[in-house]
């Protein structure tokens, strides 16, 4: 089988096993029955690192459901094949060259060489930056949970955060609103969400050049300059919309340095985390607009995001600047863009917004009866997409043929769009890579 096939396969594979475990009858809390589709629907929502749950997490499943939500959060986060890889390391055993072109498409790296040691030290970052989180989480919930309560949330908010994941055991309390005046919880929290968001492969150009802009490659200048742009004109947007809406950020005793932490932390959350400190079904509609439109771009390639990513919605900007320029080659950064690379893009971009089309079509045809706005339900359709986890009208409230419909959309947003259709297209290139057909134009515009 193609990578691609074996990629699908593999997360398939794993959403099965974590929904059987799921529905082990000690997964649950007693007295809590969990159905095949809540099982189903959460175990794809941990392996895709969505954070969209149709039962609540912390008072639906015992200690043992959530540690088990929590590898698959880890094991979806990171990639089954850097997990398998590292264990074939630790056991002393060669990597062979199929396994090293399965790294290099689930990485996406930028070559086979060198696989076993960048996998180590991807790995040593994240156990470096998932540590550090749970201790800086575990200063402030200790004090309020208790040693061991306060430690085991700090351990697992801390990995959902770096996973972006956005899974979240305080129950009705509702994610992170109770911390929305407490900087250093919501901060923390950010600050994993965007490591965790930028990819593995500009971390280690970051700590190979020691933060030198200058000699950091032209993938990693990219996605940091996007990303900066996304959250700073994200976190603006936010407060000039919701600034004086009493139902996010003029909640009651509510001052200007709490507003503008809380639409920063919306802005970092619709990278794909899933968290929220305000309540996303008191957001106005511009608000709920913009937000779909950010979990569509989503975080960056080889990260623990999903939606287009920052990449390709950077390819796609300076295409544009391109045409309207009238100039040929596109550039970045005084470097020339593949038209390879661009092609990709395109396609990314393409298939990612029909699904989003279509699907809110479908939704609202099978939604019509329960009376969404077809602006939740949009929401809600870009957050299964870009495995955000975020929702406006609650999914539990959700017909079970659009809950079936996120999974799916949650299983595509995770493996990519294009893998998805490249594994599941039949193709024959090698007889058809010497065909050329005759050139003609057409009108376009």
């Amino acid at each position: 089988m193609s990578p691609s096939k074996i990629l699908a396969l593999g997360f398939f594979a794993i959403i099965f096993t974590g929904a059987l475990l799921l529905l082990l009858p000690f997964a649950a809390e007693p007295g809590v029955r969990i159905t095949p589709l809540q099982a189903l629907f959460t175990s794809t929502s941990a392996v895709c690192v969505t954070g969209l749950t149709v039962v609540d997490t912390a008072s639906s499943y015992s200690l043992f459901g959530e540690l088990v939500i929590l590898s698959l959060i880890q094991l979806g986060g990171l990639g089954f094949m850097l997990f398998a890889t590292s264990v074939l390391i630790l056991s002393g055993r060669r990597i062979s060259l199929r396994n090293r072109i399965l790294l290099h498409e689930t990485m996406s790296m930028p070559g086979l060489s060198g696989t076993v040691r960048t996998t180590i030290r991807f790995m040593l970052i994240v156990i470096a930056v998932e540590l550090a989180g749970s201790v800086l989480l575990a200063i402030r919930f200790v004090p309020m949970f208790g040693f061991w309560k306060g430690t085991y949330f700090g351990f697992f908010h801390a990995i959902s955060a770096f996973c972006n994941a956005g899974f979240d055991l305080f129950g009705a309390a509702g994610s992170l609103t109770q911390f929305q005046d407490d900087p250093h919880v919501l901060m923390t929290i950010s600050s994993l969400i965007i490591v965790g968001g930028i990819g593995f492969a500009v971390l280690a150009d970051l700590m190979h050049t020691r933060f030198r802009a200058r000699k950091l490659h032209l993938h990693s200048k990219i996605v940091l300059a996007t990303t900066a742009a996304l959250l700073l004109a994200g976190s603006l947007l936010f407060a000039l919309i919701e600034w004086d809406n009493p139902a996010t950020l003029a909640a009651p005793g509510a001052d200007a340095p709490q507003k503008i932490l809380n639409a920063w932390f919306q802005s970092v959350t619709t990278r794909t985390a899933g968290y929220f400190s305000v309540q996303q079904s008191g957001l106005r509609n511009a608000s709920k607009l913009l937000s779909s439109f950010l979990m569509f771009i989503g975080a960056s390639p080889a990260s623990t995001g999903g939606g287009i990513k920052t990449s390709t919605f950077f390819v796609l900007i300076v295409l544009i600047r391109s045409v309207m320029r009238g100039k040929e080659d596109v550039e970045a950064f005084r470097r020339r863009v593949p038209a390879s690379l661009i092609r990709t893009a395109l396609s990314i971009f393409f298939i990612s917004l029909s699904l989003l089309a279509a699907g809110s079509v479908g939704m609202s045809l099978l939604e019509q009866s329960r009376g969404f706005s077809t602006i939740d339900l949009l929401f809600e359709e870009a957050s299964a997409l870009g495995t955000v986890g975020l929702t406006s009208a609650g999914t539990a409230n959700m017909t079970h043929p659009t809950q079936v419909w996120l999974i799916l959309l949650m299983y595509f947003g995770r493996v990519g769009p294009l893998t998805m259709m490249i594994s599941l297209t039949a193709r024959n290139s090698r007889k058809l890579s010497g065909i050329h057909y005759p050139e003609e134009q057409l009108i376009v515009g």
